[in-house]
């Protein structure tokens, strides 16, 4: 389907969201280095999309995603639950 570079500092998680990915039939790269994540996206032509995702009790991060044009901002709980179908809801538009 698509190559997805996964930014996410969290290892535990961010194998969690790349096995879902994976299985959805994308082919993510995880990337914890923010420095990295440049380099990664260079490798991606035409138009790049993004999901950012916050913890429940982090309202300024949620805030901050949004005043930085992300696609899209959601729950970390429902990363974790739907984030291949968010994923697909993105590459799709």
């Amino acid at each position: 389907m698509a190559r997805i570079v996964a930014f996410i500092p969290d290892l535990l998680f961010g194998s969690n969201v790349v096995g879902a990915l994976q299985a959805a039939g994308h082919e993510p790269v995880l990337v914890s280095d923010p420095y990295a994540v440049r380099g990664e996206l260079q490798g991606i032509p035409g138009t790049i999309k993004t999901l950012a995702f916050y913890s429940h009790v982090e309202a300024d991060v949620r805030a901050q995603a949004e005043r930085a044009g992300f696609d899209l901002v959601v729950p970390r709980s429902r990363m974790a639950r739907e984030g291949a179908s968010l994923v697909d809801r993105l590459v799709e538009s």
